[in-house]
């Protein structure tokens, strides 16, 4: 007579592993599902531009990737009450306070700042402050001003609000900045901050990347804040805090998606891919300036430093190391 004495045992191993291997498929469907689900839904609620247009002379695309993200300073989806919490004023103009190129590819990702007062050829319109093309003509003479200015053929563009960029810092109950020696008091843009590192709410963020007025170095030290503060915010949205949890994701893409306007031929993967960038910046830049002369009609301008820009931006386009600078 077989010695049946191992067979119970050996069959109970057999049902617990099977048990474990479906419990592992069911997860991994699940979270299959959420995975695709989200990216569709992502996908639908993508607010888009026609960012380009095709001109005579259009730089030949480079290597790697590179993004236009830019910041709009209108206020037409403001109310009064929240022009005076923000204070952000009352100007119906509608100009760029924020514009800077992410690449990557090979090399990078690396975040260059543009100076808002950069005195550039804008087509059609002679020369003037690059954040004035926004105005002029919207994200197609924006895109078309940074490419012919840069030698950069821009691959997608991304825009986001002053009350976007509120909204997206309360999504992720906001983040931590750490404020340079001397702390920043700026009457103009609300910022009454302490040296030091604090956590800042939509709100103080906002008034954070605005200030210049008090700042010696003007815009040219805010655009290194403003820098800072998108390494904040996509360093928390990136980590597992907010990305695993989906009462937590999902609050947080639906005020991306509500903050962000981006190019047609961008798709949700291309903006997951956009923040996943974000988050591991190599170096940040601003283009290396020569000076800040008066121009009549036109007031204070920074000038680029026609030498070094041009390194800067041929190892952009060619997807190799940027050159080093004095600035960070």
């Amino acid at each position: 007579m077989a010695d049946t004495s191992g067979g119970a045992p050996a069959r109970r191993g057999r049902r617990r592993l099977k048990r474990v291997a479906l419990t592992l498929l069911v997860v991994v469907l699940v979270l299959v599902a959420y995975a695709t689900g989200l990216y569709f839904w992502a996908g639908s609620r993508l607010r888009t531009t026609d960012a380009f247009a095709a001109y005579p002379g259009r730089p030949a695309a480079g290597k790697g990737t590179d993004w236009l993200l830019v910041g709009s300073d209108s206020r037409a989806d403001l109310t009064p009450e929240q022009r005076k919490a923000l204070h952000v004023g009352n100007d119906e103009g509608r100009n760029t306070d924020t514009i800077m190129v992410l690449h990557y590819g090979h090399s990078g990702p690396y975040l260059v700042s543009i100076p808002r007062d950069s005195y550039v050829p804008i087509p059609g319109h002679g020369k003037g402050k690059i954040n004035s093309a926004y105005a002029l003509g919207g994200a197609p003479l924006l895109t078309r001003t940074v490419e012919q200015a840069t030698g950069l053929r821009l691959d997608h563009y991304a825009e986001v609000n002053f009350l976007g960029l509120v909204d997206v810092v309360d999504a992720l109950d906001g983040v931590t900045v750490c404020v340079a020696a001397g702390g920043l008091h700026d009457e103009k843009s609300g910022a009454d901050f302490a040296a030091g590192c604090r956590h800042m709410n939509g709100t103080q963020a906002l008034q954070y990347a605005r200030a210049r007025y008090s700042d010696p170095r003007g815009d040219l030290g805010r655009v290194e804040r403003q820098r800072q503060l998108l390494d904040a915010i996509a360093t928390k949205a990136t980590g597992p805090a907010v990305l695993i949890p989906p009462w937590r994701l999902i609050p947080f893409v639906s005020a991306a998606l509500d903050a962000l306007t981006v190019d047609g031929g961008a798709g949700a993967g291309d903006v997951a891919t956009l923040g996943l960038k974000m988050s591991g910046l190599a170096r940040t830049v601003t283009v290396p300036v020569a000076g800040a002369p008066y121009v009549a009609g036109v007031g204070d301008t920074v000038a680029w430093n026609e030498t070094e820009a041009r390194r800067l931006f041929t190892a952009l386009r060619h997807d190799t190391a940027i050159p080093t600078f004095s600035d960070k």
